[in-house]
């Protein structure tokens, strides 16, 4: 997995320290595909912005921080990520039962639904259901179960009762956000906990994914759903037109909006 840009290469890291814990320089430079050199430089400033600590040879994630590492994903790309949910939000309709998974750019299209009164909304974030709560409006609120998980302020589960509970539900669209988008490998996520996504996958009847063009190319260690199961990409226009063209091939509706970076 190659990821240019320094930012993206950092936020990447962070996830990748979330889930593993922690990881060495050359562990870090293999899995994205860059040098060892680069890699020291960007945990350097994570270190700096108190994200990281350093050890022998590598860097674990400073668990003292809390959401802070969150936050920091959060902010990346964010022109980006509240372009891209400003075009989801047109594709939601009085009525709809809709699901929305646990995700940053997801998460932007959450204040542009007050306007909205019947709605159904199954999530499994807790920072979703506030902001939903707060809209003060008339719609319908489901919170899936699981364990909690601090970091991600969200639900997750292996559990089977928890899986079967999304697959007794059918809604209409599915909103779902990924840490890596690839031809082959499909949609992707560092969490471990992914069992939960993919049962969210098979509950709606339309899949509506919504990621920036730097997760194009990526693939993360857990597979989510294959592409065949996305009916349509809001992205940006930074998308390199091969993706654009296989996904396009694939029968994916490839929508791409212009963000103000």
């Amino acid at each position: 997995m190659k990821v240019k840009k320094g930012k993206q290469r950092q936020s990447a890291i962070l996830e990748y320290l979330q889930n593993y814990g922690q990881a060495s320089v050359d562990a870090l430079a293999i899995h994205f595909q860059t040098t060892g050199t680069t890699i020291r430089k960007d945990l350097t400033q994570l270190y700096e912005s108190g994200l990281v600590l350093r050890t022998y040879g590598g860097a674990v994630l400073n668990r003292e921080i809390g959401d802070r590492a969150i936050d920091h994903k959060t902010y990346i790309n964010l022109a980006k990520k509240k372009a891209i949910a400003q075009e989801a939000a047109k594709l939601v309709h009085e009525g709809d039962s809709l699901i929305f998974d646990a995700g940053s750019t997801v998460a932007q299209v959450i204040p542009m639904l007050a306007k909205f009164n019947n709605l159904t909304i199954m999530t499994n974030s807790l920072q979703m259901v506030n902001e939903l709560v707060a809209n003060d409006n008339d719609q319908t609120i489901i919170l899936s179960g699981g364990t909690f998980r601090r970091k991600s302020a969200s639900f997750h589960s292996n559990n089977a009762s928890v899986i079967a509970f999304f697959e007794s539900y059918n809604f209409d669209k599915l909103f779902m956000g990924a840490d890596g988008v690839d031809l082959v490998g499909g949609v992707t996520t560092f969490n471990e906990s992914f069992h939960g996504s993919v049962a969210m996958s098979k509950a709606a009847a339309k899949l509506i994914l919504l990621v920036d063009s730097s997760k194009f190319g990526r693939r993360s260690p857990n597979v989510v759903c294959d592409l065949s199961a996305v009916d349509i990409i809001i992205t940006d226009d930074g998308l390199d037109s091969k993706y654009d063209h296989e996904l396009t091939k694939k029968g994916i509706k490839v929508i791409k909006v212009k963000s103000m970076e």
